[in-house]
This record gives structure tokens, sequence and C-alpha cells, in this order.
């Protein structure tokens, strides 16, 4: 059964239609010990070589069962720095829009697509024509089209017994793997509502000036994607998927229709993305969650990536980095997940190892990404129009978010 297109059924007909196969999609990365044997190393592609490609880079070093073989990065200068780094030599270091394609003809078994959210479905879809198993980080696209892309893409990679995976690290923690089953078997009892938020200062501060300084500079742009609406999809998109991911995850089905609102009020008014987002998504059942997410100083105010369910026999919380706990009849501590942002990748890295190596190309991880994606979408569409969207209409949409990429090279 596939919820993404699908609308008006309750949550209940969903934990009984696909209880199992969500059981089996969140333990999926159990078993993080490498034990490659003799077995060659899986000859590794890097897509992206910012600071968290080059990051994660290192940890499928550090794994065992991978050799970094090439990478690509727009920027010289970038792909040059990874390069030293990583001990990638430099004829196989590729630059340009096009790097990674040059990158899937020199020949990999698989790539790490760590590039603006706007460039992964093209490059995943690439990356499964020539024959790659693929490691995406999320969101996984910026618009709907993107979305739908992904999913082809996955299938398609099944069809040729490759794998694709794409890296939620919060799905991976066994706290927050046991309070969701928790949930899911009732542990909270009947759901009534929720929260949702993540709260940050904006990463993008260093780039206002240069932005604002020359507006028209192709190549700027470029290095602040996270301003530009189109390279990443919005704030809601790019950094508030993790919250509404976890939403998503526990409530199963996706919601029905979504209102929200929002705007560029309290940073400079640089670029094109908002700086927060308020939106209530309404779920079956009659089960509304309000998100919230902003992106400027909060002047004190608690940051973080949190989420909170209220049931009627308990309630669920749960911080990213912090406690996971369900408060009431059936009591959980799972106790604080400080490590999360480095261990889930490492749980991500060896499950994709492990998938490659036992050819399980059942890639759990896609459907419910894509679904966290679409409904940061919906949320999107909702706060830029002010008005209620409804997922039916969401998820038949055509609109592109396409960005200028004039002035840039190929």
């Amino acid at each position: 059964m596939n919820p993404i297109g699908r609308k008006g059924f309750s949550r209940r007909e969903f934990m009984a239609r696909a209880g199992a196969a969500a059981l089996t999609a969140a333990v999926f990365p159990s078993g993080l010990a490498h034990s490659a044997g003799a077995a060659p190393k899986i000859k590794l592609g890097l897509v992206g070589c910012g600071g968290r490609g080059v990051w994660i880079a290192k940890l499928f070093e550090k794994h065992g069962g991978y050799e970094l073989s090439a990478l690509a990065d727009y920027f010289q200068d970038k792909a040059d720095a990874a390069g030293e780094a990583l001990g990638v030599p430099a004829a196989r270091r590729f630059t340009g829009l096009s790097g990674y394609k040059r990158l899937l003809e020199a020949g990999v078994n698989a790539v790490a697509l760590e590039t603006p959210p706007y460039f992964r479905p093209e490059q995943a879809a690439a990356a499964v024509e020539a024959g790659a198993h693929v490691y995406a980080a999320k969101p996984v696209a910026v618009d709907v089209p993107g979305c739908h892309s992904i999913a082809r893409s996955a299938k398609k990679a099944a069809a040729n017994k490759r794998v694709f995976l794409v890296d939620f690290q919060t799905r991976t923690h066994p706290s927050f793997i046991t309070a969701v089953t928790k949930v899911r078997k009732g542990g909270l009892g009947e759901l009534l509502f929720g929260e949702a938020q993540y709260h940050a200062e904006s990463p993008w501060e260093d780039d206002y000036a240069p932005v604002a300084a020359d507006p028209g500079n192709a190549e700027l742009r470029l290095k602040a994607w996270g301003l530009d609406r189109a390279l990443s999809g919005d704030m809601i998109t790019e950094q508030d998927i993790h919250a509404l991911d976890v939403m998503s995850w526990v409530m199963g089905p996706p919601p029905l229709y979504a209102i929200g609102s929002g705007g560029l009020k309290a940073r400079p008014k640089v670029g094109t993305c908002w700086d927060h987002f308020v939106v209530y998504y309404q779920y079956p059942d009659k089960v509304g969650i309000q998100f919230s997410g902003r992106q400027f100083k909060g002047y004190g105010q608690t940051e973080g990536i949190r989420n909170r369910m209220f049931g009627s026999k308990g309630v669920l919380e749960t911080e990213y980095g912090g406690a996971v706990l369900i408060r009431g009849d059936n009591y959980y501590n799972g106790g604080r997940t400080p490590e999360i942002y480095e261990s889930g990748a490492v749980a991500n890295i060896a499950a994709f190892h492990k998938a490659i190596g036992a050819g399980d190309v059942s890639n759990p991880t896609v459907e419910p990404s894509v679904q966290s994606n679409l409904i940061t979408i919906l949320g999107r569409k909702s706060a830029y129009e002010n008005r209620l969207v409804a997922w039916q209409d969401l998820v038949q949409s055509d609109e592109r978010l396409i960005p200028d990429l004039k002035g840039l090279k190929d």
C-alpha cells in the first residue's frame, strides 16, 4: 500500500494494513558493526563537497567497507580541498554543474548525494541509470515533481537490484524507534493532538552581506543556496523536515490538509526564503498538529527540534539530541540522545553497506522520506498562498521551483 497518493483513510485503517511493514522499516538500520571480510570495498562517489559532504565521507571511510573513489562539486576550490582531505587524486575530482555526470562515467559502485536539494532528483535519476546504488541526503527534493521523480528512481533502482537509502538520523535511533513503536501499538491511547517545532538561529548569517552586495552573482547564490527558495525548498523543507518527519512517523498516513502562514520579517531581507512558518496540519480521525519553525535569533528562547503528541492515556515528548519520553499509563524513558547526529549517519552508512552486500533492495527509507518531504511542501504552499491546501490536490501538483542558474558553468 502506498499512502502518498491516497486520500481520506483513517489512521486505524493505516495501522491495520501497514503495521508489519512500518516496523520492518523502523528496524532496518539495526546491526551497526561492519564485517566486510575479504569482500571488495564499495567504490563510492561523493557528490557535494561542502562541510556535511566531507564530514559524511569520512564516516563512510571509517566504516571500512567503502573506498572513496571520486568526488564532484560545482566549485573547484571545494573539490580540491575535499580531495586533499579525503585522498582523492586530482584526476578524479570533477567540477561544474555536470560534474556528477563525469563522476558516474569514471566508474563508481555507489554515490552519496550531498548537494543542494534542488539537484538531488536529477542526480539520483542519473546515478540509477548508471547502475549505482544511491545514498541521498534529505530532503530529497524541493517540489512535488521532484518527490515523484525520487520515488520513480527508487522503484527503478529496486528493479535493477540497486539500493536506495535516504539519510534520516532520527529513524535509526533505538529510543525513538521504541517510543514510536509503543505509540503505534496504542501506548498513548487515542491520539488527540500534537505539536512540532524546529526553532533555531539562521545558519546563513555569514552569507547575508555578500549576497546583498551582489544579488546578480550566480555563484554567490549557489554558495548561499539556503537563502534561495528554489535551490533549498525554503527552510520548512530544507531544515524543518526533521521535525515534520517525526510527526509523519508517529501519525502514519498523511494529513488531509494544511493551512499556514509565515514570512521574512525578523532577519535581513536577503534571498527568497522566509525566516518563520506556522502551519496547522489536519490528520484523519480529527487529530490536529500545530507546527512552528523559525530561523532567526530566539533571544534566550528554547532552540531545537521537538515533537509532542497528546493521547487519552499519555504524552509522547521527543527532542533531537535530547530526551525521548512517554508520560502516562505506559511510561517509557528512552533517555537523552546527544549522539544522534553522528550515530544516525553511522547507522545509515552501515545499513546501506549491509543492504548492498545482502542484495536487499526493499529500500524501506524511501516511501516515508518522500511522504515527509511532501508534507513540508504542503505546509509551505499553504503558507505561501495563505489558504487551506488539501493533500490530494498537493500530490497531483506539477508546480516546479526553478532556480536561476544563468552564469554558472556546466
